[in-house]
């Protein structure tokens, strides 16, 4: 048992042998001795202000070890310093949970907008590019409207024939640099079949 809780449950015991005295037959003097107590112990309680009260508790809790091994120990706390945000709780829990698809368009379409040259490569057709690359527009336009009010849009829409233009010349850079064909003439099973017989 720890000291602060052991020294709580003598007060608690000794405030309920006091009370167990009254109406057993004790005189007037003793239980105004015993009220004069009461009283002294209040006025005691009364002067700890609730500053040294809680220095009282967090010396109590460190000597129990109750703040070793926090998470940020020794480390600057994350968005301590920065100006106010409203909606940093929201923010916090769609980083620290991985969340994609909820929250704030603004937000969205920045996280988007971050990766959206990647998407566009894994396309395989320009018509696939080009239908992604308005579909984005689309809801840049929506989100700046801001209908459905939220944090202010600051993404900017994409021009769909540069973005292609740029998607053409990343596509022929890959091609470029790809491992050189096979053996034409020869099926795959004939390669792998050679390869094999050679081992």
């Amino acid at each position: 048992m720890s000291g602060g809780s052991a020294g709580f449950r003598k007060r608690l015991e000794r405030a309920a042998g006091l009370r167990s005295y009254r109406g057993a037959g004790i005189s007037a003097e003793e239980e105004a001795a015993l009220d004069a107590r009461e009283a002294q112990e209040r006025d005691k309680r009364r002067k700890v202000g609730d500053a040294a009260r809680a220095e009282y508790l967090v010396r109590d809790a460190m000597a129990q070890g109750k703040f070793d091994n926090l998470k940020y120990a020794g480390k600057p706390i994350p968005g301590l310093g920065d100006s106010y945000d409203p909606d940093w709780w929201v923010k916090g829990l769609i980083q620290r949970e991985n969340i994609s698809g909820l929250g704030p368009a603004a937000i969205l379409l920045r996280a988007e907008d971050a990766e959206l040259d990647a998407t566009l490569d894994a396309q395989y057709t320009e018509q696939q590019a080009r239908d992604l690359l308005q579909d984005f527009n689309r809801r840049v336009i929506d989100a700046r409207r801001q209908l459905q009010g939220g944090p202010p849009v600051i993404t900017k829409t994409r021009d769909v024939d540069e973005e292609l233009d740029r998607w053409r010349s990343r596509r022929a850079a890959r091609a470029a640099e790809a491992p050189a064909e096979p053996e034409p003439g020869r099926s795959w099973w004939q390669r792998l079949w050679r390869g094999a017989g050679q081992g």
